[in-house]
């Protein structure tokens, strides 16, 4: 085993696939979902009641860690792992896609994109180089390259333009993490293909990315408003495009049906803010769909959120009591739906993992989207 970052598929069930990737500080099982930490935290949790639910990795983010606290300083501090006390295995994004979405001051040209921070205003320049420097000083265990994310619903030809140039910055970003010397021996490289909902371009960017070589390759340019039938429609190619052997990451994705139907379709890793934003918005994910908890109808319901959930917010407190506490406004309703909602996400995961290992994946799925659905 390769201690820097090892890939084994254990087993596969039709185009699903479980395994693990190991890495120097510890193990992720996949399918894998990522709680994601923005700004060194995942929102409403304590890292070590993170990892009790069963999250092997989380993400961080390049763009917000980047404006505050800075990237130099968190080095200082002894890099992000220790700043935010999460011992294992942390995913960051490039930057690249907050950029393009939350700073309406921006300007992309091929040698990068200079911005205005959301916070003060303030003018930063990201490039591929020092988009690889900032997850260096972060220590980042898995590098995402630095890439353009355009908006769907731009003509084909300005999407080939966009993934042209994020094949150029994948490059440009490879050539930098292997100059990162330490952290480049002890963390992973992915590449991101782009190409939006277009097969062709799709391919053209995998087999770019498959000639610079990278750890893993992550599907990106999804979940910015195309709808699942066409996310889907896109899943239906776009992994198999990339190598077999390697992790596939589909990123921002997703709703729990979301994350089912693309593991049916080989797909290996995911992060999503939604079971974090959700429980701050009072809204529970159960096996039965979501529930929205502000709802009337739990006031007197002395029942669990889930009776299938093995968390410790379902084993100790009722809807009634939750429905109280995100109706009053108070904090500890926010924790908890949180607490269960990252529950939730892992136990389908582990849920995934077992059926997969077990070859009876498509009867979980069809039992799932039964329940989940109706």
């Amino acid at each position: 085993m390769n201690p820097r970052f090892d890939f084994q598929i254990h087993a596969t069930d039709g185009k699903a696939r479980t395994g693990t990737i190991g890495m120097r500080r510890g193990e992720i099982r996949t399918p894998a979902f990522m709680p994601v930490g923005t700004a060194g935290t995942v929102k409403a949790m304590k890292p070590q009641d993170v990892r009790a639910t069963g999250a092997d990795i989380i993400l961080g983010n390049t763009y917000h860690l980047m404006l505050r606290p800075g990237a130099e300083r968190v080095a200082r501090l002894g890099g992000l792992h220790k700043f935010m006390n999460w011992s294992r295995p942390i995913l960051t994004d490039s930057g690249g896609y907050q950029v393009m979405s939350l700073s309406d001051l921006r300007k992309i040209s091929e040698e990068g994109v200079t911005f205005a921070s959301h916070i003060d205003g303030s003018r930063h320049h990201l490039t591929p180089e020092r988009s690889m420097e900032i997850q260096r000083l972060l220590g980042s265990d898995i590098v995402m390259c630095f890439d353009e994310c355009p908006k769907i619903d731009q003509p084909r030809e300005v999407i080939a333009r966009s993934m042209e140039m994020s094949m150029r910055w994948a490059k440009r970003s490879r050539d930098g993490f292997d100059s990162g010397g330490k952290h480049a021996e002890n963390s992973a490289l992915f590449g991101i293909q782009q190409g939006a909902l277009d097969e062709g371009l799709r391919k053209h960017s995998a087999d770019a990315l498959v000639d610079i070589g990278f750890d893993g390759y992550a599907i990106g340019g999804l979940a910015v408003g195309e709808g699942q039938e066409a996310m889907f429609a896109t899943l239906d190619f776009a992994p198999s495009q990339l190598p077999a052997d390697h992790p596939r990451y589909l990123m921002g994705v997703g709703k729990p049906d979301d994350l089912v139907g693309a593991v049916e379709r080989g797909v290996d890793m995911f992060d999503c803010v939604l079971p974090t934003r959700s429980g701050r918005n009072g809204q529970a994910f159960t096996w039965n769909g979501p529930l929205n908890m502000r709802n009337a109808r739990h006031a007197e319901d002395t029942g669990p959120i889930d009776e299938r959930c093995s968390c410790t917010t379902c084993g100790t407190y009722s809807r009634a009591y939750i429905h109280h506490l995100i109706r009053s406004g108070e904090i500890l309703g926010a924790m908890l739906l949180t607490e269960h909602n990252i529950s939730f996400y892992q136990q389908l995961m582990q849920g995934m993992r077992d059926a997969i290992a077990e070859g009876r994946f498509a009867t979980f799925a069809a039992d799932f989207r039964r329940d989940y659905l109706r």
